[in-house]
């Protein structure tokens, strides 16, 4: 075989006369064709032509119930030439065309079948399923049963009922064929359970055989008045539908999922495919409740905050110091912004929070509680923050607070409009931020080029201190040539270290 590196949609886009529902019918075979080789015990490819008329394999899905004949990825490479009178006889047939000739694969002896896939009249290419013969040795019960099924599911490509186009998957854990499955007829009635299916009805609470019984009542005399019963779930007991859903009893929880089987004339039978998954569900309860948890911490943290900056606001109305109710005001400003970054953290179950939105709330406050009444101070972004956790957000949102407040209230000190820029770059643990400023500019007092504190200090120090202690960063304060201020700010983020 030539090896082509190409995917399956690029091979399937050579094909200009696929249109899209052709190729989605593609996709949606591949997405579910799972069942099939594991049923099947067997290799499977899907085989189409390319705009030059040869056959390339588009995909291909090894099963998981025994060893695969294809170690190595087989996805771009043409057939080989001694197959391509099999091959056109295969596309040319409406039903499951068979190989008169076995074939080598590796060590392997191989019979190939062809599964035309066929819509509106039009055949798209081959599923072909490849079997070893030593597989098919010494069979018992449970691996006959398999290939039966996984036989009928295949023999329904031809006639487009699989795969499933109004199939309802909602499980986030789909059951497997190992996992365990149950061959109903069209009565619904248990016609063969598999040992790990058995068991997962066993640990639901059902002691007896379920061979000859009808699923839907094995299932429904497991429920308590108060156990939950999904909708979809009488349908996926009848084997009616392609659909999943969950059965929960006797403190276990089993997922299970329809795949109807159909001659054709009707419906004949069901597959279920069972899947214990009782501790799974254990632990996404264990983590949900963690989650709330942290969730609320945050929420009764914001709200405390927010109690300590009213009761801040409220001293300082009462206070006939200026200089204290400046300070005090100074104080309620910073721990609402704290505040304002747990507010962001409650709203997900996650320490990790969208900094461009917290910081854009904060800025704006920021700039409304410092500007005076005929004042005009407009911000501009330039790059984004991004997912950041609160463990970098709560002291790099009291920094840009800090600067705003600081190019408002000094900056922009008797001009009626300004404008901010804050340009961010961001990569990986290392951060940069830019805030400029058209304002007034630089005092003349400078040292080191640090700006001087203006009044007590205090933001000045605060913005130092969290920049070189926490982020182990810089901080340059310099005149803006057009006029103005800038600020640089170049920090690594603690949480990142272990990028």
């Amino acid at each position: 075989m030539m090896v082509r590196m190409a995917d399956f949609t690029q091979i399937l886009a050579t094909r200009s006369d696929f249109d899209e529902e052709d190729r989605e019918w593609l996709h949606h075979l591949v997405a579910d064709w799972q069942v099939i080789a594991d049923l099947s015990f067997a290799d499977l490819l899907l085989v189409v032509q390319d705009g030059n008329g040869d056959y390339v394999v588009a995909e291909q899905c090894r099963p998981s119930t025994v060893a695969t004949l294809r170690t190595d990825d087989v996805v771009g490479n043409k057939a080989p030439a001694d197959m391509r009178t099999e091959l056109d006889a295969a596309m040319e047939a409406s039903v499951v065309f068979r190989s008169t000739v076995l074939r080598n694969v590796g060590r392997s002896t191989v019979c190939n079948v062809y599964a035309p896939v066929r819509r509106n009249g039009k055949t798209l290419g081959l599923v072909v399923r490849e079997t070893n013969m030593a597989t098919r040795e010494s069979n018992g019960r449970n691996e006959s049963e398999s290939i039966n099924a996984g036989k009928q599911l295949y023999e329904m490509i031809p006639r487009g009922q699989f795969p499933y186009m109004d199939g309802v998957m909602s499980q986030r854990h789909n059951a497997r064929v190992a996992d365990g499955f149950i061959v109903l007829d069209a009565e619904g009635i248990v016609r063969y359970a598999s040992p790990n299916a058995i068991s997962c009805f066993r640990r639901l609470g059902s002691l007896e055989p379920m061979q000859g019984l009808l699923l839907s009542e094995v299932g429904t005399e497991l429920l308590h008045e108060n156990d939950p019963l999904p909708e979809s779930l009488p349908l996926v007991l009848a084997g009616k539908a392609a659909i999943d859903s969950e059965l929960s009893a006797n403190r276990s929880v089993v997922s299970m999922r329809s795949l109807p089987l159909f001659n054709p004339e009707s419906r004949t039978g069901a597959i279920i495919l069972c899947r214990d998954v009782t501790e799974l569900s254990r632990r996404e309860q264990e983590l949900q409740t963690k989650n709330a948890t942290i969730s609320e911490i945050h929420h009764r943290v914001k709200n405390n905050l927010q109690a300590v900056s009213a009761l801040l606001r409220l001293q300082a109305r009462k206070t006939k110091s200026m200089e204290v109710k400046k300070e005090l005001e100074e104080a309620q400003r910073r721990v609402q912004t704290i505040a304002m970054v747990h507010e962001g953290l409650s709203q997900t179950a996650d320490e990790i929070v969208d900094f461009d939105k917290v910081i854009s709330n904060l800025l704006k406050m920021s700039v409304d509680l410092a500007t005076m009444r005929d004042q005009h101070i407009s911000i501009e972004y330039v790059g984004k923050f991004g997912m950041m956790p609160a463990q970098d957000a709560t002291p790099l949102s009291l920094v840009l607070t800090e600067l705003i407040t600081n190019a408002v209230e000094h900056g922009f000190e008797g001009l009626t409009d300004g404008h901010i820029t804050i340009s961010v770059g961001r990569s990986g643990k290392n951060l940069n931020v830019v805030v400029e400023d058209d304002g007034s500019g630089l005092d003349h007092e400078e040292s080191h080029g640090m700006a001087r504190p203006s009044g007590s200090g205090l933001g000045t120090q605060i913005i130092n201190t969290f920049v070189t202690n926490d982020f182990g960063g810089s901080v340059k304060w310099e005149q803006r040539r057009e006029g103005g201020t800038r600020v640089i700010l170049d920090m690594k983020l603690r949480a990142a270290k272990g990028e």
